[in-house]
């Protein structure tokens, strides 16, 4: 029992440590996907050269999505029309270079580590833009249909302006999006670091063997993500807890990576593209993000910022007059100034933008991953999966 109050004081005291990072986060996330339009430049991905990579790779960034809703959302670019390779690289970059990650990393385990994940995703989209078109073809992909710029224009009421009630409906979706995965990965971080011994890490990734043990730190990061169910903004705490179990900082950085590398993802891969494709995949996203973390320690090391100590940042586990505390008072204001705003928000029909009533994130109408019509009324979901538990539940 001692154990367990232990992991979960620690859950406890990193969340504590990190909610004003997530809250800023997740809120600056929100203004930028409210703001920046996406519609038009959605249609126009439909080959994979370096200006169009580069054009994936910024709508990725502003449009911070967890795991799944990153997976459905590849999916549904590609069915509109999309190229493969690009619509990947729009995955990874609305998962892996988004602000309430890189904040997230700062405060959990330093500058060095928010910095990685810029550096080391943008090596990540290199390596894809590369390899991708060589693995997959067109008779593997699923079938495709062209959306034009004038489509998209009747989707979505092009006309009406963004809001901040708007910005506030993307964070409190994507905050109620992924909330299962940070809790599920505040909870093993604890759990790993008060109930499983150091020597079970020390034995599970080679130290002290030069290049050899940094390979295998890099490789390892990724199954150990595979096998954990964490993906998302979850990652980072467990990510953690290995760093300060004894895994190299390109093992870590390729373990945050892997966020798009689960089982659960897995499946939703085969569902999407069949399993010969799945497995391609896979194969691709293992190698690229521990090829990413390999290289994104070895960039660091030549620039001689490598962290230097298998340790966490200091934290202040206590209520007080210390930073933390102010920071998370500040972003608690925040947070409730976020609540009014969305309960002002547009919801009638004509608005642009519709909550998925399942996992709560805030769609875009235009660029929906599924839509149903039911009872006269259309709903709008980020994911497959989310329109076939809404058909469940209106079934039973």
């Amino acid at each position: 029992m001692t154990n367990v109050f232990n992991a979960l004081s620690d859950s406890w005291w990193m969340f504590y440590d990190t909610f004003w990072a997530l809250l800023f986060g997740f809120a600056i996330s929100g203004g930028i996907q409210a703001f920046s339009t996406r519609t038009h430049m959605l249609a126009t991905l439909g080959d994979h050269r370096p200006r169009t990579i580069v054009k994936a790779s910024f709508l990725g960034i502003v449009s911070s999505s967890c795991s799944y809703a990153a997976s459905a959302i590849a999916k549904s670019l590609i069915e509109k029309g999309a190229d493969f390779t690009t619509a990947i690289v729009f995955m990874f970059a609305s998962t892996n270079l988004v602000i309430e990650l890189g904040l997230v990393l700062w405060t959990l385990l330093g500058w060095q580590f928010a910095a990685a994940e810029f550096v080391g995703g943008f090596v990540m989209i290199l390596l894809l833009s590369i390899i991708l078109p060589k693995v997959s073809n067109r008779t593997e992909q699923a079938e495709r249909k062209t959306i034009t710029p004038s489509e998209s224009v009747v989707l979505s009421d092009s006309t009406r302006k963004s809001t901040w009630h708007d910005a506030a409906a993307f964070t409190i979706g994507d905050l109620t999006m992924v909330r299962w995965e940070m809790l599920i990965g505040f909870l093993v971080a604890g759990l790993a670091e008060a109930m499983i011994p150091t020597s079970f890490w020390n034995h599970l990734f080679f130290q002290g063997h030069g290049l050899v043990s940094e390979i295998e730190n890099v490789f390892l990061g990724p199954v150990i993500a595979f096998l954990s169910f964490v993906c998302s903004v979850g990652n980072v705490p467990l990510g953690a807890a290995l760093w300060n179990s004894g895994i190299s900082f390109g093992g870590t950085i390729s373990f945050i990576f892997a966020d798009l590398l689960t089982i659960p993802l897995f499946l939703i891969y085969r569902k999407f593209f069949g399993i010969k494709l799945t497995w391609k995949l896979s194969l691709v996203f293992w190698v690229v993000m521990s090829l990413s973390g390999f290289i994104t320690e070895k960039i660091f090391a030549v620039l001689k910022i490598l962290p230097k100590h298998h340790a966490l940042m200091s934290h202040a586990p206590h209520f007080g007059n210390n930073m933390t505390s102010w920071l998370n008072l500040i972003a608690l204001f925040v947070g409730l100034a976020i609540i009014w705003l969305f309960k002002g928000r547009d919801s009638s029909e004509t608005s642009p933008y519709s909550i998925d009533p399942i996992c709560g994130m805030q769609v875009e109408k235009a660029s929906a991953a599924s839509t149903l019509e039911h009872d006269g009324k259309h709903f709008y979901f980020c994911a497959p999966g989310c329109m076939e538990s809404f058909k469940d539940s209106q079934s039973a």
